[in-house]
């Protein structure tokens, strides 16, 4: 399969690079790695997470960035970032830090699982690295949370080391400068492999001095110039002997295979209030929303009906019925579509809790480490 997607994409190039030589002789081909970088020191984005041009990038800072970016963008990290810098400044600091506190500054970022790996590779580099990174993508890939992406990225763009972290911004830049026709996932490991002939030349076998710079080049260009919708070709430093640009339909790649979508799922949510307390408990450390705060609820299940939710309701003698809010809550995780409907009661001022639950003051909420779906159940429960 990889020869015959090889021998497709050399069929889709190999034209281009005759017909699009220019006029002084240069190979457009060749010199698309030192028209990037040229590109990228004239128009980098400014991001809290990137040093200036000439400052060697900080591991830590771009560590903590990479896994927040995952599944993330870049307007929604930027605050998180800086808010968990100002906290724990390094991976020492980070590591001394309680498990609970980490995913309550997570809290509202989504993907709780970073969370908790983040804080176990703190552990992990200061344990076993002396409070360093590894700086090879096979080190860096033995500590919890760091896949090849990351580690891809925390290689180039920290080390410097020869490689290519391919995000959806690189993705749909080579596929379409080199007309990839195989779709998504398919084609990530041949597209992984056209990005590796952008990064900066090498000299006499020496590692290319700028590799995370081409890396983030071609991120800041898929984020800035070849956008999904409408690019601006004419500006884009690779847009000569660009195939999907020569081939007019530049916004159909990256090719994607069809997307399946999970069936919805339904359950109950159940906000208990003692004065100005709500009861609340811990997500089991496994799973979904693993570690995190909620408030008692049912298993979420297709096709669940709301008596059968009901049921699973919290044992608490002084409740002697729940009132249905109007409406339900509505909530998209990447695998599934959720549906709640939310129950609400009020018990008396000394009321224990179940066990495994808590009262938390109302006013004490954001300091919780409480999912989007958890706020949203909240805020329909005590909306009058």
């Amino acid at each position: 399969m990889g020869y015959e997607l090889d021998r497709m994409t050399l069929a889709n190039t190999a034209p281009l690079r005759n017909k699009s030589a220019s006029r002084d002789g240069a190979d457009p081909i060749a010199a698309r790695p030192a028209l990037l970088l040229a590109w990228y020191d004239r128009h980098r984005r400014v991001l809290p997470w990137r040093p200036p041009h000439g400052v060697p990038a900080n591991p830590y800072a771009v560590w903590l960035s990479e896994i927040m970016l995952q599944q993330t963008g870049v307007k929604t990290v930027g605050p998180y970032f800086e808010k968990f810098l100002a906290r724990w400044p390094d991976v020492a600091a980070l590591a001394a830090a309680s498990r609970e506190d980490v995913l309550r500054m997570w809290a509202g970022l989504g993907y709780y699982s970073r969370a908790r790996n983040l804080h176990a590779c703190a552990v992990a580099v200061v344990r076993d690295h002396r409070g360093s990174f590894p700086d090879t993508e096979q080190e860096l890939r033995r500590l919890p949370g760091i896949g090849p992406y990351t580690a891809a990225a925390i290689a180039a763009i920290a080390f410097n080391r020869p490689t290519m972290p391919v995000d959806g911004n690189i993705e749909r830049v080579v596929s379409r400068l080199f007309a990839v026709d195989v779709p998504l996932p398919l084609a990530k490991p041949l597209i992984r492999d056209l990005a590796m002939t952008l990064l900066g030349e090498q000299v006499a076998g020496h590692v290319p001095s700028r590799a995370g710079d081409s890396a983030q080049a071609l991120m800041d260009l898929g984020s800035s110039i070849c956008s999904p919708k409408r690019p601006a070709c004419a500006l884009c430093p690779l847009g000569e002997g660009c195939a999907a640009r020569t081939r007019g339909d530049q916004e159909t790649f990256p090719r994607k295979a069809p997307k399946k979508s999970g069936e919805l799922r339904r359950g109950a949510a159940f906000v208990v209030c003692r004065g100005d307390e709500i009861l609340l408990r811990r997500r089991p450390e496994k799973g979904l929303l693993g570690g995190m705060t909620e408030v008692p609820g049912s298993d979420w299940r297709v096709a669940q009906d709301d008596e059968t939710a009901l049921m699973q309701a919290p044992t608490l003698k002084d409740i002697k019925r729940w009132h249905r809010k109007i409406g339900a809550v509505d909530h998209v995780f990447t695998h599934f579509p959720l549906q709640l409907v939310v129950y609400t009661a009020r018990v008396p001022a000394r009321t224990p809790a179940p066990d495994g639950m808590r009262w938390i003051r109302i006013a004490m909420l954001e300091e919780e480490a409480l999912p989007k779906v958890m706020r949203k159940v909240i805020a329909h429960g005590l909306a009058q």
